[in-house]
């Protein structure tokens, strides 16, 4: 571990132990979230699709239920950015019309056949563009800002015949695994209000664990599917980079880099979501690629499991919990008849510093100093710091905090940057060649469970667990396996690139045996 690393790591332990009391003492808010008691909000996409399409209910109920559900959570979690639920309530009647029309004119197969979700609501992450609905991604600089067109992967799932309802809220430009921003303010845990529910998905994770959304669209660059997804004991699916279309995610870096670091993919409550989703999201040839319809069977599944990447006194632990339910979760596959494997990743004990070497050497990564009146000029990061303490601020401190980050680099020397990626190459060719075509790596999520509002400063680290798999390009699911003290707890099942089918049949049988999302309350 580079000296400047440990320094920096050893500070912010030192914080998170002396602040824990002033956090504990600012989480007041003792409220609950009403509890979810419409038996349809329950179902997974995949049955209210079938029901949909079987006629046993109506898509204008599934919206307008949804729509309330919304309504009701919403004031406790701060989530919604912009919605459109008449034009969601109106998209519902016409695809009643059109089940109603095809079936007496004999032509209902063919209306179907093609869309899967015909009729299903869904949400969707605000960096991720639907037309007509804002996309500032909460910067000040861009409030009122509307996307002129759906993303990519909106576009794909719309045509599928699911209906967006909304955008929901993330950090400012997504730079932070914590959803606060000064253009929209702060979104809530559904779990415990008094904490966050991640990011940058954080609004997507707290609507869906609510029972507030059918499924979600989402990114991940960083683990920003995959912490929030941990954090409100949801399913979330990093997709391999590339599989699905990113154009129309805001930000958009012109680096050829960004592309194999991105990835746009599903949020679901139910892991059999995960399959039709990530087809729906997936251009045909991608499909192909992918063979999400070829069978896994667990017992031909190798397992692989660690419990930490480090036990350096520089970086937090991982929770007890969360290591116990790795090994609980690899006993149980192996009960199902999979093979445990003994070999390690040694590497991943440099996962900081790999994921900083290769994710600041984009070259345009949002500067949050430039200057709006002098692109050519920066402003003062100690005086913008200040300026954000005094509530005078026009830039969130995560988003300073990550133009510290590009400026240092967390102090690795230049010369050593270029070793840790290289590093990042010969620890994708380890993983690829020992999972192959049948293998996956349980591992943590992040160091702990979803941290009390703020504490994301002291306790950032923990998301190498997440972002060290953008950076080898691995296909990557979070997987709810338990609570503590009304928290949920999750894991994180990793494949080779390609090999995504196999964390989606993990996921799904690992459903079974510890139960996966819960509702609130």
């Amino acid at each position: 571990m580079e000296v400047g690393v440990r320094l920096i790591g050893l500070i912010l332990r030192l914080l998170n132990f002396l602040l824990a009391p002033v956090f504990w003492l600012r989480s007041r808010d003792s409220r609950r979230l009403p509890k979810l008691k419409n038996p349809l909000l329950m179902k997974s996409a995949t049955d209210i699709a079938a029901a949909i399409r079987d006629g046993d209910v109506s898509s204008e109920k599934v919206v307008r239920a949804y729509i309330e559900r919304i309504q009701e959570v919403n004031i406790y979690l701060n989530a919604v950015v912009d919605e459109r639920y008449r034009a969601a309530l109106e998209d519902a009647k016409t695809v009643d019309r059109q089940i109603a029309d095809a079936r007496q004119a004999g032509t209902f197969d063919e209306l179907v056949a093609d869309k899967p979700l015909l009729g299903v609501p869904f949400t969707v992450k605000e960096s991720c563009s639907v037309a007509g609905l804002s996309n500032a991604v909460g910067c000040l600089e861009n409030a009122g800002s509307r996307a002129t067109t759906d993303g990519g992967a909106v576009r794909l799932v719309r045509a599928a015949g699911a209906i967006p309802l909304l955008v929901s809220n993330t950090p400012e430009l997504c730079l932070g695994w914590e959803t606060t921003n000064l253009l929209r303010g702060t979104t809530n845990n559904p779990y415990d209000l008094n904490r966050t529910p991640g990011g940058s998905s954080g609004g997507e994770s707290a609507l869906l664990a609510s029972g507030a959304s059918c499924f979600s669209v989402a990114s991940d660059i960083a683990g920003s599917i995959r912490v929030p997804a941990a954090f409100c004991g949801l399913f979330g699916h990093k997709p391999t980079p590339g599989v699905v279309p990113i154009v129309g995610h805001i930000p958009t870096l012109r680096d050829p880099r960004y592309g194999s670091l991105l990835a746009v993919g599903p949020l679901t409550r139910h892991a059999a979501d995960l399959p039709l989703l990530l087809a729906a999201l997936t251009p045909p040839h991608s499909q192909h690629t992918l063979r999400l319809q070829d069978p896994v069977d667990v017992k031909d599944i190798k397992v692989h499991f660690m419990l930490e990447s480090s036990k350096s006194p520089a970086l937090l632990p991982v929770e007890r919990r969360i290591r116990e339910s790795i090994v609980r979760a690899a006993k149980y596959l192996q009960k199902q008849g999979a093979t445990l494997r003994e070999e390690k990743f040694e590497d991943l004990e440099d996962s900081v510093e790999i994921s900083v070497s290769v994710f600041f050497s984009m070259k345009d990564i949002p500067n949050m100093l430039q200057d709006p009146t002098n692109p050519k000029q920066n402003k003062s990061l100690a005086l913008e710091v200040a300026k954000c303490a005094l509530g005078a601020g026009r830039r969130s401190l995560q988003g300073l905090g990550f133009s510290l980050l590009a400026r240092n680099r967390l102090f690795i020397p230049r010369p050593r940057r270029e070793a840790y990626r290289r590093k990042a190459e010969r620890l994708k060719e380890q993983l690829v060649r020992t999972l192959g075509s049948d293998g996956v790596l349980l591992y943590p999520v992040f160091s702990g469970l979803a941290h009390r509002h703020g504490q994301v400063y002291v306790r950032a680290a923990g998301v190498m667990y997440s972002m060290v798999f953008n950076v080898l390009g691995a296909p990557a699911t979070a997987v709810p396996v338990g609570f503590y003290n009304g928290l949920p707890i999750s894991i994180q099942v990793i494949a080779a690139p390609f090999q995504d089918r196999l964390c989606l049949a993990v996921a799904r049988e690992l459903e079974k045996g510890f139960g996966g999302w819960k509702p609130p309350n």
